[in-house]
């Protein structure tokens, strides 16, 4: 019978750890900030942000908020990252996305300072992790990725050798969870496919783990896996319930996959809580390294 990754279970440890961490910066006078900067009120995206500061909140992280209407300007919203970049208080900030039509979201993420990215996701940091295939890396990791990864091994089980089939070329997944598991600390092979794969099952049906980030519901099936696989449920997808009415999150994976797997993450209740302590873990970690100086 398929082992379920627990992410809720396994991010209410990490946050049990993070506290005990944040405790003990308290005692040398330094308080982790996370800081938001959010454009327009889309109920989504509130909702994302009042989760974060939420989640600072239960292990001692101060929240630091930046809250722009959907009319702001290229030049109000970069005045909000450059507020955030200057303040002592953060120790690592988001920009919520999506940003409002009009808005250069490249400009906009570009500007943030590398060592307040919490995301990871800044073009130096990425680069780090592109040239550092063995080198210890001290700086933010991308989330979901660092997320994945923590919660796979911290169910005992050993990416090292495993062949990775990632579905999905999104930056926040698809194509910086192939850097990470390249690395020679995890040593993973790595296969990418997409949407544009031309024979998708070719390539899943003899994958050891399959991390599938393509936001189509259902795009791994029970024919396209094979007995034992590792099934890693990362899209977001709403579907509406035909009993109910209502809409519900379903991820990318068949449920009848997950009878020929050994282990798999549910969607939700996997990855997601996992990417929200990453996020935690991060600023905490910056607050370390800062602190270090």
């Amino acid at each position: 019978m398929a082992q379920i990754l627990d992410g809720k279970a396994t991010a209410a440890t990490i946050k049990a750890e993070l506290a005990e961490r944040v405790a003990a910066l308290a005692t040398r006078g330094i308080v982790p900030g996370l800081g938001t900067l959010l454009v327009g009120e889309d109920p989504g995206s509130t909702w994302y942000v009042n989760g974060k500061h939420a989640d600072c909140a239960e292990v001692g992280i101060a929240s630091l908020r930046e809250d722009l209407p959907a009319t702001a300007t290229q030049a109000e919203v970069e005045a909000a990252v450059d507020r955030l970049n200057a303040n002592p208080d953060c120790t690592g900030f988001i920009v919520q996305l999506p940003l409002p039509n009009g808005i250069d979201t490249n400009k906009v993420l570009e500007r943030i300072d590398p060592d307040k990215d919490a995301d990871g996701l800044h073009p130096t940091n990425l680069g780090r992790l592109v040239a550092r295939v063995g080198e210890d890396i001290e700086s933010p990791l991308p989330c979901t990725p660092k997320g994945i990864i923590e919660l796979v091994e911290r169910h005992g089980v050993n990416l090292g050798r495993r062949d990775v089939v990632v579905i999905g070329r999104g930056a926040t997944v698809g194509r910086t969870i192939g850097l990470m598991l390249t690395r020679k600390a995890v040593n993973a092979t790595v296969t990418l496919c997409h949407t544009g794969t031309a024979d998708l099952a070719t390539h899943t049906r003899n994958a050891d783990v399959i991390v599938a980030a393509a936001g189509v519901p259902d795009i791994v099936t029970a024919d396209m896996v094979k007995h034992g696989v590792i099934l890693i449920d990362v899209g977001v997808s709403r579907a509406t319930d035909p009993v109910t009415g209502k809409t519900k999150v379903v991820g990318d994976i068949a449920i009848e996959a997950r009878e020929k797997a050994s282990w798999y993450s549910p969607n939700p209740g996997g990855v997601g809580p996992m990417t929200r302590a990453m996020l935690l873990a991060n600023v905490v970690e910056s607050a370390e390294r800062q602190a270090g100086r």
